[in-house]
């Protein structure tokens, strides 16, 4: 970690502390993670070495042979698809075709290993090709145009349902200022257990992530990069069932941002805890290989809880993940942690203490884009206040120097924002972002005031909640309702059945060489 001077006077012990807590919390979770795969992470792995398309019902190629597969996926899909190709002499695209006509590969005698190991190189290779030149493009057009970006990072969301729609409105974004576009995913699609094929058209609250919409999406902001001389970030979501297929699908397309938290599905979802560690480390390597920034989401926490009362429970997640992420492979500059803007108005001194949370994650995390979110709890439909309340959002923003600032709009909690809607947000962003460009170079803050003691009380809550969690276990602490105060049974909610202790012969060559590129030990990792 790159060492910070505290204006706040954050005990660097102290901080060092909460780290060890967390990596004593997370290496038991890890073990488990080594030992177990799933069938979305098979998924995953045949989508990165080719197996695509669907069939005439919407079954997509990667889920059939999954099922063809059955109970043999705990020895990993890779080897059937592998096997596949060389038996029958075919490429992906025909194999994948002929899949989707119906043909079992599950049964085909197997060649020899070598033949499958040399394939599996071949594939590999194509592979780590196609993500060193979307890393190399992305590159070169921030390097290019470098001098246009600024920080924070300004990020809005599109959300019609239609793909074509949203190209509208991204576009219009990035004229208007923005610098990430986020597509939201239509309502509940992180409860599907597989991901559909194709461009989409209707969606409820969202668009369907589709690869061929990350396709069509980041053509569509490209073309807009060009006009306006600045790299623009396309943002979708791998939470969820699907965690790593749609990992897989934002490398391919050269997604910049995902989000991906480790704890999200669990609590937010209902999906089984089991299945959502294991999900997010695999997702979380491919993220890491294609240079894509995580955002976490802490941030949801303060929807549930007090986030006066429960702001240590954001560090402590922070935290969490920041090791998890770790043991991925990701290094800190990939790390969005998330947290929010979410003090009740009406506190005295409020303004304050969110100033000082923004602060003290900035001191403790000083290498990662933190991904920072704006009120929405306490936004009434008083458009007026709530354009006050998004200015001093955006002050603090700037004021702390958050990575990724999501933008709030005056109209939260009356409908989906309109374009005018978002130009207005940009506009006060943009402006409140210039008038006070140093203005942090230029302030210092009293020891023992307020907001100093402030991040002394939420880190020592914090340490105190980690020691709790080491003590009790990560799964159990999740069970009694340690974060966002919900329970989740960790043999209960979705996606159990879809977990699968690795056989002693299981094979996943994808996986070997993420953790190869990344320098993953897998003897060290937990």
């Amino acid at each position: 970690m790159t060492p910070v001077k505290s204006k706040l006077g954050i005990s660097r012990p102290k901080v060092d502390r909460a780290r060890r807590l967390a990596e004593g919390i997370v290496a038991p979770v890890q073990e488990f993670i080594e030992g177990h795969t799933t069938v979305t992470i098979e998924r995953a792995t045949l989508r990165l070495l080719g197996a695509d398309g669907a069939n005439a019902d919407g079954v997509p190629v990667p889920n059939i042979i999954a099922s063809q597969c059955g109970q043999r996926l705990a020895a990993g899909a890779a080897t059937v698809y592998l096997n596949a190709l060389v038996k029958l002499e075919k490429t992906a695209p025909s194999l994948n075709r002929e899949i989707e006509k119906g043909l079992d590969i599950s049964g085909l005698p197997l060649v020899s290993p070598e033949r499958i190991r040399e394939k599996a190189a071949e594939l590999v290779k194509d592979l780590d090709a196609r993500l060193a030149a979307n890393t190399e493009r992305r590159n070169a057009r921030l390097t290019q145009w470098a001098d246009k970006a600024g920080s924070p990072l300004i990020y809005v969301i599109v959300a019609t349902g239609n793909i074509y729609e949203d190209v509208k409105q991204a576009q219009a974004a990035a004229r208007q200022g923005a610098d990430i576009v986020a597509v939201i995913r239509t309502t509940a699609q992180s409860l599907l257990d597989y991901v559909p094929f194709g461009p989409t058209t209707e969606g409820f609250g969202g668009t369907y992530a589709t690869q061929e919409n990350f396709r069509i999406m980041r053509a569509a902001l490209d073309e807009a990069a060009e006009k306006e001389g600045r790299y623009i970030r396309l943002v979708n979501y791998c939470s969820g069932l699907c965690m790593p297929e749609i990992a897989a699908m934002g490398a391919l397309e050269r997604l910049d941002m995902m989000l991906n938290d480790s704890m999200y599905g669990i609590l937010f979802r209902d999906i089984n805890m089991y299945r959502t560690f294991t999900d997010q480390h695999f997702s979380r390597m491919i993220n890491a290989a294609a240079d894509i920034i995580i955002n976490t989401g802490e941030d949801n926490y303060l929807t549930t809880s007090d986030a006066v009362e429960k702001a240590h429970t954001v560090l402590a997640s922070q935290l969490i993940n920041e090791k998890f992420a770790f043991n991925a492979g990701m290094p800190a500059r990939l790390m969005g942690l998330g947290h929010a803007f979410e003090i009740n108005p009406g506190v005295k001194n409020g303004f304050l203490y969110e100033y000082a949370q923004a602060l003290m994650a900035r001191e403790i995390f000083p290498d990662h884009p933190l991904k920072y979110m704006p009120p929405t709890k306490f936004m009434t439909g008083d458009i007026f206040k709530g354009l006050a309340m998004n200015t001093l959002f955006n002050f603090v923003s700037k004021a702390t120097g958050q990575g990724i600032h999501l933008l709030g709009m005056l109209t939260e909690a009356i409908h989906t924002p309109y374009l005018q809607d978002r130009h207005l947000a940009i506009a006060n962003a943009l402006y409140v972002h210039n008038t006070m460009a140093d203005f942090m170079g230029e302030v210092e803050f009293k020891k023992d005031g307020i907001m100093a003691r402030r991040a002394a009380q939420v880190l020592d809550e914090t340490i105190e909640m980690l020691a709790e969690v080491k003590r009790s276990g990560l799964m159990n602490a999740i069970e009694t309702g340690m974060f966002a105060e919900i329970k989740r049974p960790r043999d209960g909610g979705k996606g159990l059945e879809g977990v699968y202790e690795k056989a002693q012969e299981y094979y996943n060559p994808v996986e070997s060489y993420l953790k190869k590129k990344l320098n993953i030990d897998e003897k060290t990792a937990a």
